[in-house]
């Protein structure tokens, strides 16, 4: 069995990381963690109406990297389930936050 982890596609820059997020909107729960098809996978509870979605992917990655929101950007116009985000930081702080969320076996609650 793969290491999940090790699928997460991540870019680095020197001023931050990008990658690519699965959502999963008005998930029971929200939840970060595990991979799909490269991309973290992310639970939300909004629906993805006006951006609500895309706002709770944002506000879940913040908290669940001890981030402000604004190190956070979600690609404008990001619609359907993959969407690209860059996070504002450290990459060689931010990259293996990243690996820890998306190794997590059991994804892990947020909020």
């Amino acid at each position: 069995m793969s290491d999940p982890a090790a699928d997460l596609e991540l870019q680095r820059a020197a001023d931050g990381v990008a990658f690519w997020i699965h959502v999963t909107p008005r998930a029971a729960r929200e939840r970060i963690g595990g991979v799909h098809g490269g991309a973290l996978r992310i639970a939300v509870r909004e629906a993805p109406v006006l951006g609500a979605a895309n706002g709770a992917c944002v506000r879940a990655l913040a908290a669940a990297l001890a981030l402000p929101r604004a190190a956070v950007d979600l690609a404008p116009g990001a619609k359907g389930r993959r969407k690209r985000v860059r996070l504002a930081g450290d990459p060689a702080a931010l990259e293996p936050a990243l690996r820890r969320l998306a190794g997590m076996a059991r994804p892990g609650s947020v909020g």
